[in-house]
């Protein structure tokens, strides 16, 4: 299997040249680092090219850097049926980088682009209709960064007398913040009810 990344990897930088800024195997795939603005002509290549027939798009998904300047990753998952490969495509952007939307080379991108627009907050230019898919109307913020707070910001719930579904700001009651350590996995130094029945 490393022979023919290998081999792969050698005929993409021959053909592909400056458009790739690095390529290296991980963990069983080959990766290649691609400028957002080579995106769409990298991936033209990989689908069209005889040697490569990389015609199935399986995940676009994103990855959040924070420290870094450009703190996204784009990266794409491909598939070669025929030549029994897959090659994963990685993009740096930040939160203003338009990134070409793959829709126009693979129609199944579509809802991924949506995804991770969704969820990062990275933008794709030319997508077809770039709107959330997995979060609720009037969301704010984007969950998946590492710096959106874990109990997010507001909370849902129906409300039977206004028969219907209102939304409040997140509250963290005392009560949710204090243990009690009762539980026998937290270590206590007393005794427990019903520890006095136990053998010594």
């Amino acid at each position: 299997m490393n022979e023919a990344l290998n081999d792969l990897s050698s005929y993409l930088q021959e053909k592909l040249g400056s458009l790739i800024g690095k390529a290296s195997i991980a963990y069983g795939d080959l990766t290649l680092d691609v400028a957002a603005g080579d995106i769409l002509e990298v991936l033209n290549f990989l689908k069209s090219d005889v040697q490569c027939q990389f015609v199935s798009i399986i995940d676009i998904c994103g990855v959040d850097y924070p420290s870094r300047e450009k703190r996204f990753d784009v990266v794409y998952h491909l598939l070669s049926p025929r030549q029994n490969l897959r090659i994963r495509v990685k993009v740096q952007a930040d939160e203003d980088t338009l990134v070409p939307s793959a829709t126009s080379i693979y129609p199944g991108a579509d809802w991924f682009e949506r995804e991770a627009y969704d969820l990062y907050g990275i933008l794709f230019s030319g997508h077809p209709e770039l709107r959330r898919i997995l979060t609720d109307y009037g969301f704010e913020g984007y969950p998946m960064r590492k710096d959106f707070p874990l109990t997010g910001y507001v909370e849902v719930r129906y409300d039977d007398q206004a028969k219907r579904v209102v939304y409040e700001r997140v509250e963290l009651k005392q009560e949710f913040r204090n243990f009690d350590f009762l539980s026998p996995w937290e270590g206590t130094d007393y005794v427990l009810p019903g520890d006095e029945k136990a053998k010594q």
